[in-house]
């Protein structure tokens, strides 16, 4: 952590970032108190803020992987993706009705989802460790959200606002890895009807499979190592398009089947 973020600016950066939550009003990025790209810190307000939520009540269930698109890494000048907390008051089910008061500046993505049979915990957490780890796969759209006006964000701003996590989508579809090869996963995305997104599975940091891998280590390192039965979205397959209250998304993922969120 650099000097110049100490536990006032850590606190300051959160306490910014929740009143936006609370009050439903975007607020100003947080890099004028933690930098762009203060990796530490940055993380540092992301668990402020978590404890926040579990002190109200909510439940870590998982983790999302962000910024793994290289073109997006380029765009706020990173070389690595980002990770953020899921909690259970984040997923709806498909095609259930998501009211868009809980959104500020809701963006949807198309992933590959997967959850978890086994703890990523101890040993190398390699590719082999990671796929044995995996019980199955299946399509998820995320609503991405950003706390932060006009989703002005650098890294750090992003990261300390839980990666821009919103909610989830899971399909019903679930398939193993011996089902369907997730690199190889082509995806459509549609809102009321009309294709606004396209990808692949290769998009997402080469491989979905390899984006966990990175989580799984990364996770460990932050001392919140994944868990048996958590959710992982594993980083969108394809660009991430707004939405508004009236909207219907539906992504197809090749293998996995179609999943539907609906917006009011």
């Amino acid at each position: 952590m650099s000097s110049q973020s100490t536990t006032s600016t850590i606190a300051a950066a959160a306490d910014r970032l929740a009143s936006a939550a609370a009050t439903g009003v975007p607020c100003a990025p947080v890099r004028d108190l933690i930098g762009r790209d203060d990796l530490e810190a940055a993380y540092a307000v992301q668990r402020r803020l978590a404890e926040l939520r579990e002190a109200a009540g909510a439940t870590v269930v998982g983790r999302k992987i962000g910024l793994t698109s290289e073109a997006v890494q380029q765009q706020l000048g990173v070389d690595q993706p980002d990770l953020g907390l899921l909690f259970d008051d984040m997923q709806y089910g498909d095609g259930e009705a998501i009211p868009v008061g809980r959104l500020l500046q809701p963006r949807v993505e198309a992933e590959v989802a997967f959850v978890l049979g086994a703890d990523l915990v101890d040993g190398p957490l390699d590719a082999a460790q990671v796929r044995g780890a995996i019980e199955y796969a299946v399509a998820a759209l995320e609503i991405c959200d950003s706390r932060i006006a006009a989703w002005d964000i650098s890294f750090g701003d992003t990261v300390a606002d839980n990666a821009s996590a919103g909610l989830y989508v899971l399909g019903t579809q679930r398939r193993t890895l011996d089902e369907v090869e997730p690199a190889e996963v082509v995806m459509e995305m549609a809102v009321d009807g009309h294709q606004v997104s396209t990808g692949v599975g290769t998009a997402c940091l080469g491989d979905p499979v390899a984006a966990v891998g990175w989580l799984a280590r990364t996770a460990r390192d932050l001392g919140q190592p994944l868990r048996a039965g958590q959710v992982v979205l594993s980083g969108a397959l394809g660009p991430m398009k707004p939405v508004a209250a009236g909207n219907a998304v539906t992504a197809t993922l090749s293998g996995l089947g179609a999943v539907t969120a609906r917006f009011q």
